[in-house]
């Protein structure tokens, strides 16, 4: 399993509401995407406090196969054509888990990015992040919740989805625009490793 995400981020005085349109009448075009579990079509903006106007999709791919259609395919086509190729990472999924709130519609999700601690085995550091993932997993609101690791950067993600704005924790916070899921109820929770 596969995480991935690009971030667009756009100037101070950009038009928001162009996202919006954009992700009203296309988002719905990977609703059936094979090999995709799931797509939140995120947000954030200056306006509410965020430190940039910026569209930065997140993917959860059930294999490598669906990515690389999408990547090479006019999906994305369509993102270099108007914002130009963007950075794309990715990560190998550690544990996914639906929440408490998993039939809710998610209004809001949080990333976290960190690095594994220097001077302690990656595995123990992944091990310690998977009983937290667990735990964090049952909050109240949780619509959904990914862990992943890039081994290039030995970079950790935190990935969640929740049926309500996303708190005020640590992390960058987004509106969900939409959520394209036509693989969602085939991936494999828990711990993947």
């Amino acid at each position: 399993m596969h995480a991935m995400q690009y971030d667009i981020t756009l100037p101070a005085d950009y038009d928001m509401e162009i996202i919006r349109k954009r992700v009203a009448t296309r988002g719905h075009l990977l609703d059936d995407f094979p090999g995709l579990g799931l797509k939140a079509y995120l947000m954030r903006e200056r306006e509410d406090g965020s430190p940039v106007n910026q569209y930065a999709p997140f993917y959860l791919w059930a294999a490598a196969a669906g990515m690389n259609a999408f990547l090479w395919g006019p999906g994305f086509q369509g993102i270099v054509n108007d914002f130009g190729r963007p950075v794309v990472r990715h990560w190998t999924v550690l544990a996914y888990d639906e929440g408490p709130a998993a039939s809710a519609p998610p209004r809001g999700a949080t990333r976290q990015r960190r690095a594994l601690p220097d001077g302690i085995p990656p595995a123990e550091a992944v091990t310690a992040e998977l009983a937290r993932h667990g735990r964090e997993s049952a909050t109240e609101g949780v619509v959904a919740r990914a862990l992943a690791v890039d081994p290039r950067h030995w970079e950790l993600l935190s990935f969640t989805l929740w049926a309500d704005a996303a708190p005020d924790e640590p992390g960058d916070r987004f509106q969900v625009l939409h959520l394209s899921a036509p693989g969602r109820r085939d991936l494999p929770n828990g711990r993947l490793w």
